[in-house]
Order: C-alpha cells, then sequence, then structure tokens
C-alpha cells in the first residue's frame, strides 16, 4: 500500500467503521441465500474469503472497498480492531456446520 493510499485510508477508517457494522454481503457463500434473512455483516468474513477476493477482484463500490479494507485488515494482522464491532453483534453464525459427535463402530 502506497503512503498516500494509507492516509487516505486512514481517514476513511472511521466511516468505514460504521459500515462494516451495518453492512452485510449481499451475494455469494455467505449472502442471504445461505444465511437467511440477510446475509452474514462483513466483519464476520473469513479472511481466506476476502483473499478469494483479492485473486479474483473486489466488487465495485462501497462494498468493493470495505471488502478491500477487511482484507487488508486481516493480511496485516489488524483485525484486532474488529473486535468491538464482534462482541456488540453477539453471537456470530457458525461457518461450519457442527460436527457429528457420536460415532458407531
Amino acid at each position: 500500500m502506497e503512503p498516500d493510499e494509507f492516509a487516505q485510508w486512514k481517514e476513511n477508517l472511521a466511516a468505514a467503521m460504521i459500515d462494516l457494522e451495518n453492512y452485510r454481503m449481499p451475494f455469494g457463500k455467505y449472502g442471504p441465500a445461505h444465511y437467511p434473512p440477510r446475509g452474514l455483516l462483513l466483519h464476520q468474513l473469513p479472511a481466506e474469503y476476502l483473499i478469494w477476493f483479492r485473486g479474483q477482484g473486489f466488487p465495485k463500490g462501497r462494498l468493493g472497498e470495505l471488502l478491500r479494507m477487511l482484507c487488508e485488515l486481516h493480511m496485516t494482522g489488524a483485525e484486532g480492531v474488529l473486535a468491538p464491532l464482534r462482541d456488540k453483534a453477539g453471537t456470530a453464525h457458525p461457518l461450519r456446520h457442527p460436527r457429528r459427535k457420536n460415532f458407531d463402530f
């Protein structure tokens, strides 16, 4: 990230945090089809999904900007800034199906 980009990103961080608290994934694996009724909150998306978007290209518009910011946070190890959002949102959706605990042999 270039120094000018970082300065601009830092200025927009406060507004982005507000958006990250409220925006939900509108499509795809974590969208409303799989996490009804409105999809998963963006700050709950796993890092692997964000890195996949980085390789494929982020969507256009504000959603793409927020996903790009989240990806940078995860890649730099700064995802701790999302902890207050996660605490405020309460229990997150489980991203994996529950494992079977009883086995018959």
